[in-house]
């Protein structure tokens, strides 16, 4: 079906062309809705080239207009800007047609288009914490959109499970004894981790131990293997319990699966005369990275005592998900710390030739800090950082205590399912709801408020659709079959125009990736239908059955956002 915006500029510039012989994409955007519902910029454009005043170039474009009867007015304001009202019998047949397509007006791709999306990446023996939020939250949010938008996704989650770490846990470990600790927890895994760096430091001895562990691990001794393996297998089920909590599916690939890759990951590079060695180090140059002294910045990719680091395994990962997962779009979620390393590696895959920036695409979507109420970075009353199975259980239980406050004869069953739903909704709303480039600001208060733009109030705002939809008491596919939309009274035409453009915000957000213009989109949809609510009725007037299909097609494009937000919904709060 396409977009109303992608169907007018296609109009307007074959205008363009009838007018002028000019093959120009027309310049269209929405404009605020009290001069119209679209504005068209090209007449200045063109105007400066051709040497005419752009309120007739204007005025040509329109007269050229094949489409005039999509418009109740259409005028030319200030130096030469078109601004476009839909009229409400073409937005009606819009809406209807809208309702019927299973992508509700966005525009999927024609093909099936590899992408994958990096995200949540803990490291093994580690607990998941407030820092690894907005990550999974994020790019589950990410790789939803573009399942919606049918590409074909692969959700990785590229975890911390190689590295000279793991030779003093192994060591620790195979002192303590395996054959006793194999029913060990993550937390415990945690305190284990802690006491070998702790040893690691201060007894050269047992120092001396874990690099001989480390050796062995690489050499894929079968007791280190095993050990580490046992540690992958504890870590992988602490960080599911909380994957599951928040509905997420990813796939493990971790940074020992690029091992295998590193050694000629560095000789290719050589091969192709970009490394350099710099004090024992082999490094990349790249044209543009300076220090802050405005010294050249070296993307070292082999240590001087031969060891790899990250950039050698992201670089492994990103040669390994060109030539072996065929992706054409490559999406890196981390922390916005990580923006220039992450330029550094895309850089050094294009110097290298792997990376064809006309084949395939790639992003890194950093993002800010979650904060607490000092406006520091979220830690627990002692100091720690807080972990993110604490913080999601306190999300349900402070949902539940306002389930409690408005029903307190809630059922035990109903109620536990309302405040899950709630409690993850809220903050996962909260995250994506705050622009992820800037840091904000963690408040279980006010991200549980009924008002406001909060997902509390989304969530009320669709049980309302659900209620209107039962109240009226008609099966609403036999109303379809009989009925159209018909929109007359200026609050259902500011809602269906709202609903028609949909698809433009997903197509502003596959582009850029900020999720924050779903949640503003929603938010605008739910106000709309209050107004609506508000000035319309629905049962027992007239307009019934247009008016029951026009909350049907709310309802539907709601429920789509909430979910590409990784929300669920209840029918009754």
């Amino acid at each position: 079906m396409g977009t109303l915006l992608t169907l007018l500029q296609k109009e307007l510039s074959l205008s363009i062309f009838s007018a002028f012989g000019e093959e120009i994409e027309a310049d269209v955007s929405p404009s605020l809705e009290e001069f119209g519902h679209y504005q068209c910029n090209s007449a200045l454009r063109l105007a400066k080239g051709l040497k005419q005043n752009p309120r007739s170039v204007a005025q040509k474009l329109i007269d050229h207009l094949r489409c005039k009867e999509w418009f109740s007015k259409v005028e030319i304001a200030g130096p030469g800007f078109i601004n476009f009202t839909l009229s409400p019998t073409f937005l009606s047949s819009q809406l209807n047609l809208q309702i019927r397509d299973p992508f509700l007006g966005a525009a999927p791709v024609d093909r099936k288009i590899k992408m994958i999306v990096e995200f949540s990446s803990p490291n093994v023996a580690k607990e998941l914490h407030v820092g690894h939020l907005r990550s999974t939250i994020i790019g589950d949010c990410i790789a939803r959109l573009f399942e919606f938008l049918r590409y074909d996704v692969l959700r990785l989650n590229h975890i911390g499970d190689w590295g000279t770490q793991f030779g003093m846990l192994i060591a620790y470990i195979i002192e303590k004894g395996f054959e006793t600790s194999q029913f060990a927890t993550l937390p415990e895994l945690m305190q284990w981790y802690r006491a070998a760096k702790k040893r690691f430091d201060e007894d050269p001895e047992f120092k001396k131990r874990s690099q001989l562990e480390v050796v062995r691990l690489q050499s894929e001794d079968p007791k280190a293997m095993a050990i580490w393996r046992w540690i992958c297998a504890v870590s992988r089920k602490g960080y599911q319990e909380i994957y599951d909590l928040l509905g997420v599916n990813l796939l493990e690939r971790g940074e020992s699966f690029y091992n295998p890759y590193l050694k000629k990951v560095v000789q290719e590079l050589e091969e192709k005369g970009l490394v350099q060695v710099s004090d024992g180090a082999k490094c990349i140059f790249l044209e543009g990275f300076k220090n802050r002294e405005g010294e050249p910045l070296p993307l070292i990719i082999q240590k001087s005592d031969g060891g790899y680091n990250y950039a050698t395994t992201d670089l492994a990962a990103i040669r390994y998900r060109i030539f072996e997962d065929r992706a054409e779009r490559i999406i890196c979620v981390t922390d916005i710390g990580q923006s220039l390393h992450f330029q550094m590696i895309f850089a050094a895959a294009e110097k290298a030739g792997w990376l064809d920036l006309q084949k395939a695409k790639v992003d890194h979507v950093g993002f800010g800090l979650v904060l607490g109420p000092d406006g520091k970075k979220f830690k627990t009353r002692s100091g720690e950082t807080e972990k993110l199975i604490d913080l999601l259980n306190e999300a349900v239980l402070h949902a539940r205590k306002l389930i409690l406050e408005r029903n307190p004869d809630a059922d035990e069953k109903k109620l536990e399912q309302l405040s899950r739903v709630l409690g993850i909704g809220a903050v996962k709303y909260a995250d994506l709801s705050s622009s992820r480039t800037k840091d904000y600001t963690f408040s279980y208060d006010r991200m549980l408020r009924f008002e406001g733009n909060t997902a509390v109030f989304l969530l009320y705002s669709f049980v309302r659709l659900q209620g209107i939809e039962r109240k009226v008491g008609l099966d609403i596919t036999q109303v379809m079959a009989h009925h159209q939309i018909a929109l007359a009274h200026p609050s259902e035409i500011s809602l269906g125009f709202h609903l028609r453009r949909f698809g433009e915000v997903l197509a502003l957000f596959s582009a850029d990736l900020f999720p924050n213009h779903l949640t503003d989109y929603l938010y605008s949809l739910a106000e709309k239908f209050h107004a609506f609510f508000r000035d319309c009725r629905v049962e027992g007037s007239e307009e019934e059955e247009s008016r029951l299909i026009l909350c049907e097609l709310t309802r539907r494009v709601l429920k789509q956002g909430l979910s590409i937000l990784g929300l669920e919904t209840v029918d009754r709060m």
